[in-house]
C-alpha cells in the first residue's frame, strides 16, 4: 500500500510539471504571437481619411482630373444612392492589396447601411497593382468575374500607357452602368438645412453686400445694419437654417455692414476670401462620407 501511494504521489508530480512547462511554454508563445502581432501592425500602411469619392495621396492625378472624377461620383451617388470611391496610395506592402482594400473597405464603410451597395477602385501606383472592392448588396451587379474583366480588360490598357484618369474615369463608367441596372431602393432625399445655407452661401455673401448698401443709405449707419441683418436672418430660416445659424448670420451681416465703408461710389468685395468657396471641391458644401455598407471581400484584383 505504502509503495501504490509513493508511486501515485510520484506520477502527481511528473504530472504537474509537465502542466507547469506546458503553461509556460504556452505562455512564452502567447507573447511571441503577441509581439509579432503588433509589429506587423506597426509596419501596416494607413488608411486616409475619408472626406471625398477620390483620395489621391499620390498626386498621380491632375487637382482638375480629380474634381472632374468626384463631381461624376458624387452626382452617381445622389442620383442612385450607391458610392463608388477611388483611392490611389503609393504601395499597400506589407499586405497584398486585397487585405489593404478590406481594411478600407472596413474604415470607410462605403455604400448605405443594409443595402451594402458601395464599390472601392484602389490603386497601388509603385505596386503596379490594382483592385475593385465589392460590397455584399452589389455582388449580383458585379460579380467577381466582371469585376475582373474591367480591372484587366478596361483599367489596364489605360495604365499602361500612363492615362491613370482615362483607366479610372472608364472603370467608374463601367461600374456606374452596371449598378444602375441592379433595382436598388432610391437614395433619401436631401434634408433642408444647414447644408442648403452653405448651398446658397456666395449668394447670400452678395446679398449682404447690396442690401446693406441700400439699408444704410436708407437708414443709416446702425438701423440699416441691423435691418440688414435681420433680412438676411429671415431669409436662412425661410431656406430651412437652423435657430442657431440664423442668429448667427443676423449677427454677423450686422457686423459686417456696421463695418463696410460708406460713401457714394465706395468699393465693396467678398469678405474672407469667399469667392472660391466650393465645398471640398465637390461644390455645394456636402462633405462625402461613408454610409455604413460593408463588404465581404467580393471584387478582383490586378496588375498592369
Amino acid at each position: 500500500m505504502a509503495m501504490t501511494i509513493a508511486k501515485l504521489n510520484w506520477l502527481a508530480v511528473c504530472l504537474n510539471q509537465v502542466a507547469s512547462q506546458f503553461i509556460i511554454r504556452s505562455l512564452i508563445l502567447a507573447v511571441l504571437m503577441f509581439n509579432v502581432s503588433t509589429a506587423m501592425a506597426a509596419d501596416l500602411q494607413a488608411i486616409p481619411p475619408l472626406s471625398s469619392p477620390v483620395t489621391d495621396i499620390t498626386n498621380t492625378l491632375s487637382a482638375t482630373e480629380q474634381q472632374a472624377l468626384a463631381q461624376k461620383l458624387s452626382a452617381f451617388s445622389q442620383e442612385k444612392g450607391s458610392q463608388i470611391a477611388v483611392l490611389i496610395v503609393p504601395t499597400t506592402q506589407p499586405e497584398d492589396i486585397a487585405q489593404y482594400s478590406l481594411r478600407v473597405a472596413e474604415t470607410w464603410k462605403i455604400g448605405r447601411d443594409k443595402e451594402d451597395d458601395g464599390v472601392i477602385i484602389l490603386l497601388a501606383k509603385n505596386d503596379r497593382k490594382m483592385r475593385i472592392e465589392v460590397g455584399y448588396g452589389l455582388e449580383g451587379a458585379i460579380p467577381d468575374a466582371i469585376a475582373k474583366r474591367i480591372v484587366s480588360d478596361v483599367m489596364a490598357p489605360y495604365f499602361r500607357q500612363g492615362d491613370f484618369a482615362g483607366g479610372l474615369n472608364a472603370a467608374a463608367e463601367q461600374l456606374m452602368a452596371l449598378i444602375s441596372g441592379e433595382a436598388l431602393p432610391a437614395p433619401a432625399k436631401k434634408q433642408a438645412g444647414a447644408s442648403s445655407f452653405f448651398d446658397y452661401l456666395p449668394i447670400l455673401m452678395f446679398g449682404a453686400i447690396f442690401s446693406g448698401v441700400v439699408m444704410r443709405a436708407l437708414f443709416g449707419k446702425f438701423f440699416g445694419s441691423a435691418l440688414n441683418g435681420g433680412a438676411l436672418g429671415l431669409l436662412v430660416w425661410f431656406l430651412g437654417g437652423a435657430l442657431l445659424t440664423v442668429l448667427l448670420v443676423v449677427i454677423a451681416a450686422f457686423i459686417f455692414t456696421l463695418a463696410m465703408e460708406g460713401g457714394r461710389g465706395a468699393s465693396y468685395g467678398y469678405p474672407g476670401g469667399y469667392g472660391g468657396y466650393g465645398g471640398g471641391g465637390l461644390g455645394g458644401g456636402d462633405i462625402f462620407s461613408g454610409g455604413g455598407g460593408d463588404f465581404g471581400g467580393g471584387g478582383a484584383s490586378g496588375d498592369w
